[in-house]
């Protein structure tokens, strides 16, 4: 059952976001502000899909702490999901990409469209200016930049791997901080073309406030996240029918603990 539910979902999934990118073609000649809600649509009818062929669920907890304005969300990153599922959560968000993602047709037009910032992960300092002049660009406007702040994608559970460019934009924008912690991973993981039923839980911490010194921040930013993450991780592993894979990766975790 799993894999006839997953192979239809990937199937519509995929299937709309050709479409999508088709029909949505009108975006182009409109405004942003006025173009984004269609973004958001396919992101809620992806959702939606989600839930009703492949039988995953969401659930969203503290909305409370989500700030007014504009802000930096940095959350974790294990699986497509959260490239999509996280655009409606939040009024105007911009992701930091991967710049080849720009050079894709028709997709990239639209990345470029919606002013997300792109980053060129080649030249260092180069790339580290440009993207910090978008992202302080964005800021001004009251938007929402969403980071993953250990770059890609890491499997559900792995030993956490945070990069610099999360130290540098908090010390640049000045601005809070959003930890999001999520467990995806277990449920849509990457390499794999299955999709397992269960809920996708999002835990959306207090901010961290901008100016701490970097290691103070990187501490805090870690100590929020891991927790959080580590936490719905177990949570999934004690449901009565958890994703394959959720009960090691709980024992992992538990070890790690004891040392």
């Amino acid at each position: 059952m799993v894999l006839l539910r997953s192979a239809l979902f990937n199937i519509c999934f995929y299937l709309y976001i050709v479409v999508a990118l088709v029909v949505y073609a009108p975006a182009f000649f409109l405004p942003r502000r006025v173009g984004w809600p269609l973004i958001v649509l396919w992101a809620r009818a992806s959702l939606w899909m989600l839930r009703v062929i492949a039988g995953i669920k969401i659930e969203v907890r503290g909305r409370e702490n989500i700030p007014d304005g504009g802000f930096i969300v940095a959350a974790k990153h294990q699986s497509v999901w959260e490239t999509f599922a996280l655009l409606t959560l939040f009024p105007d968000p911009t992701f930091i990409l991967k710049r080849e993602l720009t050079w894709l047709p028709i997709f990239g037009w639209y990345t470029m469209k919606m002013k997300m910032i792109p980053v060129n992960r080649g030249k260092r300092s180069a790339a580290l200016r440009a993207m910090t002049a978008d992202a302080r660009e964005a800021i001004a406007e009251g938007r929402q930049i969403l980071i993953f702040p250990e770059g890609t994608r890491r499997p559900a559970g792995a030993e956490p791997n945070y990069k610099f460019g999360i130290v540098h934009i908090y010390r640049e924008l000045k601005c809070p901080v959003l930890p999001v912690a999520l467990n995806s991973g277990l449920f849509w993981p990457r390499r794999t073309f299955k999709r397992y039923p269960g809920t996708v839980v999002i835990d959306i911490r207090p901010p961290i406030a901008p100016g701490l010194p970097g290691e103070n921040f990187v501490s805090a930013l870690q100590g929020s996240l891991e927790e959080a993450t580590d936490t719905l991780l177990l949570e999934a592993a004690k449901a009565d029918n958890p994703p394959p894979g959720a009960r090691a990766i709980a024992a992992r975790i538990a070890e790690r603990g004891k040392h």
